[in-house]
């Protein structure tokens, strides 16, 4: 049965929702697995995006993307089995303005722990954070983000339907806008995973935006699963909407490091590593 506690801080992250979020963009791609990282430890990933062929003008002050490289440092503790929290560093590389600072977020999360055993992994995210108003029209977002998955032999299906909503920014009136992610996966062997990963923001819940002016993208993405410590990801966007840029490259290298002397303590897995149910 859930603790009290539990059920509790559950509960709050759910009304904290309602109160108050933008698509990854290009800074963070990536559909999130349910799994959290272990208590006492810490998982360090970065994410490096170039766009190959994006956008080309300025917009409202928001610089372009094309050849662009975004680069995040996310770093993860894990707390409980059921709670960690992520705090992301965002910058970005302009082909003639260098490196330049671009925001931060941070990102508590909330899980179903293994222990219930649920047919399926769930955990529910949230993300609040800054980015300067070169770089986005919105400058404050929360994004609210249930994560759900399954692991069926060697076939994983994950669903990231995210809810965001602007705090500060041109994008406010629009309301909560909806960006699904999906990620569906084989495991080839031991160590390649190769799959499909597709990123969508369809506009605001209330009235989507017309399809041309939506973004969507395809990515064909690899997992190597050299070590329960490592995580290696590779994929090639391709978008599919005049909205949406039109290629992008991108890889995630993750590090995770334990800080406890607890050899039973299990480390977090890849969605690729989870066991068959």
């Amino acid at each position: 049965m859930p603790s009290n506690r539990f059920s509790y801080l559950l509960l709050l992250s759910l009304l904290a929702a309602a109160s108050f979020a933008t698509a990854q963009e290009n800074y963070e791609i990536q559909v999130y697995g349910s799994e959290l990282v272990p208590p006492s430890s810490t998982m360090v990933e970065v994410h490096s995006n170039f766009t190959v062929n994006g956008s080309k003008t300025v917009v409202d002050g928001v610089q372009p993307s094309h050849h662009a490289m975004h680069e995040t440092l996310e770093i993860t503790e894990g707390f409980t089995n059921w709670f960690e929290t992520g705090f992301y560093i965002f910058s970005s590389i302009q082909p003639h303005g260098g490196w330049q600072f671009v925001g931060t977020h941070i990102r508590p999360r909330f899980a179903i722990p293994e222990e219930w055993h649920w047919p399926v992994g769930l955990s529910l995210s949230q993300e609040i954070g800054y980015v300067r108003p070169s770089f986005a029209s919105d400058t404050w977002t929360y994004e609210l983000r249930p994560i759900i998955d399954k692991k069926v032999g060697g076939w994983y299906f994950g669903f990231n339907p995210a809810l965001d909503h602007s705090i500060h920014g041109q994008n406010v009136a629009q309301g909560w806008t909806f960006s699904p992610n999906v990620k569906v996966s084989y495991d080839f062997t031991k160590k390649i995973t190769g799959g499909v990963e597709y990123y969508g923001a369809a506009g605001p819940l209330s009235n989507f935006d017309p399809v041309q002016e939506q973004q969507h993208q395809i990515f064909p993405a690899i997992d190597l699963n050299l070590s329960p410590n490592w995580e290696f990801n590779f994929g090639v966007g391709f978008g599919l909407t005049p909205a949406t840029d039109h290629l992008i490259v991108k890889c995630i290298v993750g590090r995770r490091f334990t800080w406890t002397h607890n050899h039973g303590a299990k480390p977090k897995k890849l969605p690729s590593e989870a066991p068959a149910n």
